[in-house]
């Protein structure tokens, strides 16, 4: 008979990152069921779930109810690092862990969290090489007004100082404003190289259609000449853009081959967040959140992000690095790291010489 714990999953269904955390949520209730499905499993997971409709004040109240009035003692959820950070104190008060499957910007490690998702040297670092090596090395920088943006853009205009280019301009947009025609005009006048876009939900939908209209107006500004780059854009969002996102680009850890299974990467880091958890507890025989970091730590897991591995100084995962170009509602890979790329999450070991001198594989 299998064993039976209960976990928690939290992640908004509404507001105005509502697409990718309903991907979130998908992963991980596809991980469940792939995990209870599994004869040869010794655990069976219930998920408990919360729903903290897209308000940021919601997060920490949600995560403290999961970890005290359930016997959930690990939590797959949230979707930004606002989120992330929200929840920290309660799963530092309360013995938790939190399996975090969102890319973000770094600079941060906890012994409360699984870091399933890409950190700076695994989308930021590559993709501004890969730009400037075919673009030009002098963007402007457009963010949404919260963590990701501001520290997106810090990285970048450091990466883009040692790439020798310039940034053309900064811009940012409260958290689900569409009125981007400043952004535009800005964009107009400087013509940089390409755009760095942090900007995330309703405001870089509404960034992309009015870069696709200024292209029709401008040939210098189509997609082929200066596109648009992100970290965060998956294929869960691509339908609402299409066909403004065309020929733009992003960089990330999974992108859909069109078979089954996951759709984006945050679908596919949540159920693999999921996977990587039920291994540990049946290395550890506990879901003691301690026990399972030591169990997890280092192994080979096998998910859909492929054979992955949790560093065990910073808990965060080895992953793929792939670079898509917008097709439609999919990517079409263009370049990936030949092996996994290991966590640098302070980007301790980035090299600026190595890093604007050495392409990763070209896709053929």
């Amino acid at each position: 008979m299998k064993r039976q714990i209960d976990i928690g999953v939290l992640f908004s269904r509404s507001g105005s990152y509502e697409l990718l955390g309903r991907a979130g949520r998908a992963g991980a209730l596809g991980g469940i069921e792939a995990v209870n499905a599994d004869a040869g499993r010794a655990v069976a997971f219930r998920a408990i779930e919360r729903d903290p409709e897209g308000r940021i004040d919601a997060y920490a109240p949600l995560c403290t109810e999961l970890l005290t009035r359930t016997q959930a003692r690990h939590v797959v959820g949230c979707i930004t690092s606002w989120s992330r950070k929200e929840v920290i104190p309660a799963l530092e008060r309360h013995g938790g862990l939190l399996w975090y499957g969102a890319p973000y910007e770094g600079f941060e490690t906890n012994d409360h969290v699984v870091y399933m998702n890409a950190s700076p040297n695994q989308h930021l670092v590559p993709l501004v090489a890969h730009v400037a090596a075919r673009h030009g090395r002098s963007p402007f920088l457009v963010g949404s007004n919260y963590i990701w943006g501001w520290e997106m853009n810090r990285i970048a205009r450091d990466l883009v100082a040692d790439a020798g280019g310039e940034i053309r301009g900064e811009r940012y947009l409260p958290l689900g404003d569409t009125d981007v025609s400043r952004l535009i005009e800005e964009i107009r006048a400087t013509v940089p190289d390409f755009v760095l876009n942090t900007l995330i939900g309703p405001s870089s939908y509404a960034f992309f259609e009015a870069y696709a209209a200024l292209g029709r107006e401008d040939e210098r500004f189509r997609a082929e000449r200066r596109p648009i780059v992100s970290c965060n854009l998956t294929e869960q969002e691509l339908p609402s853009i299409v066909p403004h996102g065309e020929g733009h680009l992003s960089c990330l850890p999974f992108i859909h081959d069109g078979g089954s299974g996951p759709r984006s990467s945050f679908e596919a880091a949540a159920h693999a967040a999921v996977i990587a958890l039920a291994d540990a507890i049946e290395i550890a025989g506990t879901d003691d959140p301690a026990a399972v970091r030591r169990a997890v730590s280092g192994r080979p897991i096998a998910t859909v992000l492929g054979t992955i591995r949790i560093d065990p100084a910073t808990q965060h995962a080895s992953l793929p690095v792939k670079i898509g170009r917008i097709r439609g509602e999919r990517f079409d890979v263009i370049e990936e790291a030949p092996s996994l790329v290991e966590p640098d999450p302070y980007l301790s070991r980035y090299d600026p010489a190595a890093t604007f001198r050495a392409p990763l594989r070209l896709v053929r």
